[in-house]
């Protein structure tokens, strides 16, 4: 028998408690051993509750329990979900997480002290959510190098840029119905601003390269600049805009950014619509390949959480060897960064300034907006030019969104 704390019984710690009951006789059989919780984490009360008997306030109750191996850190936020998963892992108990924000701050620290301790640190729930990424590129993709990992990693996102798209709305309308849905939190700024996204490939990209990619350290931008007039023309134009988190190596060094991006219908990330994600990476052998499914959720984070509790236990005292390392990632500087760029610009005309500053553009028709996609170029001559056109031609940019091509 595998004892186990959970800490957090929100919503992601009850879907795990939901899961281990629901589909208890195959996960056992899978584990090679009974799955028993013996510990529930919450500073609330639970009264009437079947886990009232199992519940505790006190940490150290867990940590000082010999008979714990596994420890399910499902609290989310920074602290104090370090410190607990830090000393859990210094007292030998294998740790499950799904918390990006902690995996992808501390992540080189803790896959560490896991291989120093022969335990795991495991964390497949912490990008896609119901997902499988992380287990295939530590294990089923060990045989490529990984030269890109392009994804739309987060369903709240491509929720708001779905609705908008199909029905033209304006972006604060369709936010206030992803909150009243539930696919937005009340303050969203995580979400919206890319910074969950950002995360997310932060942690796929380490795992990817096997050296640290500092999430502080990529370029991140989100929707709430994105207009249905350009959801619009980019229909037009035989495009969708996603928010999309990529990452791609260029000989040994990488570059990572997560902004609002113009795809091709024929791009394979074009029909992810709705809360859905999906990741699209490219190995050198394997070719191209794409996950997709459910990214968050109850139940399907809580899955991922459940196959990485059970990996812990087919791995007692072995540490499963994970490809992140603590030396940094060289990325290239913003401005080295390939681009082209749709842009809209107030008012008609302006060819003068746009081609002085831009050389040779495609123009797309426009009632009373000037409407041109760049040649391809670099994020720091293409920013130059920007400047420029506010600066010297006193023009106002409306739009300004990255093409993606595949």
């Amino acid at each position: 028998m595998i004892n186990i704390a959970i800490l957090g019984y929100g919503t992601v710690g009850s879907g795990v408690v939901e899961v281990l009951e629901t589909n208890k006789d195959s996960i056992n059989k899978k584990a090679g051993t009974e799955i028993h919780i013996k510990y529930i984490l919450d500073l609330r009360d639970f009264p009437g509750s079947s886990i009232e008997g199992i519940l505790t306030k006190d940490y150290n109750e867990i940590l000082n329990d010999k008979e714990v191996d596994i420890v399910v850190e499902v609290m989310g936020g920074i602290h104090p979900a370090y410190e607990f998963s830090k000393k859990a892992l210094e007292a030998g108990k294998n740790v499950v997480t799904s918390n990006k924000e902690l995996v992808a701050s501390h992540g080189p620290e803790l896959l560490n002290l896991a291989r120093k301790n022969s335990i795991n640190y495991l964390f497949e729930a912490s990008v896609g959510g119901g997902i499988p990424i992380i287990r295939p590129l530590n294990k089923s993709l060990t045989a490529d190098e990984i030269s890109e990992i392009t994804g739309i990693l987060n369903g709240t996102t491509n929720y708001i840029l779905t609705k908008m798209t199909d029905e033209g709305s304006a972006f604060a309308d369709v936010l206030k119905e992803a909150q009243d849905l539930g696919y937005a939190e009340k303050n969203p700024a995580a979400d919206i601003e890319g910074h969950d996204a950002c995360r997310k490939i932060a942690i796929l990209s380490s795992l990817a390269y096997g050296k640290h990619v500092d999430f502080e350290n990529i370029y991140t931008e989100g929707i709430t600049k994105i207009r249905p007039a350009d959801l619009a023309y980019a229909k037009e134009l035989g495009y969708q805009i996603k928010l999309l988190a990529t990452s791609k190596k260029i000989k040994d060094k990488a570059y990572a950014l997560v902004a609002p991006m113009m795809i091709p219908n024929s791009h394979p990330l074009s029909n992810v619509h709705g809360v859905y994600n999906a990741i699209f990476v490219n190995g050198n052998v394997i070719g191209n390949i794409m996950f997709y499914g459910s990214g968050a959720g109850k139940l399907p984070t809580a899955s991922a959480v459940v196959a990485d509790i059970v990996d812990a236990c087919i791995h007692v005292n072995k540490n499963i060897i994970t490809n992140w390392y603590s030396k940094d990632m060289e990325l290239l500087p913003l401005s080295e960064v390939p681009s082209q760029m749709f842009i809209v610009l107030e008012g008609h005309g302006h060819q003068d300034p746009i081609e002085d500053l831009f050389g040779k553009v495609t123009y797309i028709h426009s009632e009373n907006e000037t409407v041109f996609i760049t040649g391809h170029s670099t994020e720091g001559v293409l920013a130059n030019a920007f400047s420029e056109l506010e600066s010297k031609y006193k023009l106002n940019i409306l739009s300004r969104i990255r093409i993606e091509k595949r």
